[in-house]
């Protein structure tokens, strides 16, 4: 069997140090807020080059909390891909504003920038790319249509932690970046957990006082907030493994740029790198007109595979008719082809010669 990802070769490998952070945790009993919290965060903002890196407990909160403190709420609306995990979408309801979906580039599958300026109105607030499967969304002309219409930028950086663009990290140039540590991500913790950055001091105190209940004093409570704080045990799981992650990015660099060699000749569209950033290869994704072809092959040979998305936003039942006359060609297009291969730093050569091996079968 071939996973999707292998989190216990992992763990394995940093299995000394990993343990060792737990047992301090457990022995010395502050287990919410502590010192490997605040040792994290400080780790998290000198890796990504930013003034402020604020913990949280997931990151579906990291973007209620960012949309939260930018003052975005009812009749406000954001801009946004239909390409992606429901949570983007799912925060900018949870402010009650407006998510407006537009379609994405049919190469890269971020947001198409082009029509992000077509869909900006007098309503719109702000604009929310998302580094969709590691690679960066257009970070400098989107951070211009934003200066020039007054708008806030949003990063999901849900998927790309380690990823650049031109030497800076995703993250660091919107007001706001937003980062999960699920399990599976590039950098990955043993349970939920989140991360906002942003260069704003008051962004940085209302982040910290939204995630504690809206208190910045023990129980003196300023403004209604939410109980969104990464525990001592994840933090300190983070803490050995933020030490590894150029190492894991560029491993998995490695395998996808193998994969690409691999199918160079067959008649499947793998992922484009548009030479804006660098791309982490959270997902190798690849376009194939005989998907479920390949996906049966890949299954009875014991592979996993998985298709990441196959129903866009705007087609899910959770938004309603309000997406009703929402069309866009390419991202529908690309729900029906995509097909995510297994990707992990400590994937094997073998590995990926036997999976590409499959497809070919399949293909023939």
């Amino acid at each position: 069997m071939i996973p999707m990802v292998d989190l216990k070769t992992q763990y394995h490998q940093l299995k000394d140090e990993i343990d060792a952070g737990i047992a301090q945790v457990l022995e010395n009993t502050q287990f919410i807020l502590g010192p490997n919290v605040q040792s994290l965060e400080q780790a998290l903002a000198d890796y990504l080059g930013t003034p402020h890196a604020i913990t949280c407990a997931s990151g579906t909160d990291a973007l209620h909390l960012a949309l939260a403190a930018a003052g975005i709420g009812e009749g406000d609306e954001v801009i946004t891909t239909a390409f992606t995990f429901i949570a983007t979408a799912e925060a900018i309801r949870y402010v009650g504003a407006v998510p407006v979906f537009v379609d994405i580039d049919p190469r890269t599958f971020n947001i198409d920038v082009a029509q992000v300026e077509a869909a900006i109105n007098e309503r719109t607030r702000a604009i929310m790319p998302v580094h969709l499967f590691g690679q960066p969304a257009d970070l400098p002309r989107l951070q211009a249509l934003c200066k020039a219409h007054d708008l806030i930028l949003v990063e999901d950086c849900a998927q790309s932690f380690g990823a650049t663009v031109n030497g800076a990290q995703t993250g660091t140039t919107g007001a706001f970046g937003c980062f999960s540590f699920f399990p599976s991500k590039n950098l990955g913790c043993y349970g939920d957990g989140g991360l906002i950055t942003t260069g704003s001091d008051a962004h940085a105190d209302q982040l910290r006082t939204l995630r504690n209940h809206g208190s910045r004093v023990r129980y003196h409570h300023d403004i209604i907030g939410y109980n969104s704080r990464l525990d001592e045990i994840q933090a300190a799981i983070l803490r050995v493994k933020l030490k590894h992650i150029d190492r894991f990015n560029q491993a998995r660099r490695r395998a996808a740029h193998r994969y690409n060699a691999l199918l160079a000749d067959t008649p499947v569209t793998t992922p484009f790198e548009d030479g804006l950033g660098m791309h982490v290869f959270h997902q190798y994704t690849l376009l194939t007109d005989r998907r479920d072809a390949v996906m049966q092959a890949l299954q009875q040979a014991g592979i996993a595979c998985a298709v990441y998305y196959p129903i866009p936003l705007h087609r899910q039942k959770a938004f309603g008719d309000g997406c009703a006359h929402v069309h866009l060609p390419v991202t529908e297009s690309v729900t029906e082809r995509c097909l995510s291969l297994p990707i992990y730093p400590e994937i094997r050569d073998e590995d990926l010669v036997r999976i590409t091996a499959i497809i070919r079968g399949a293909l023939d």
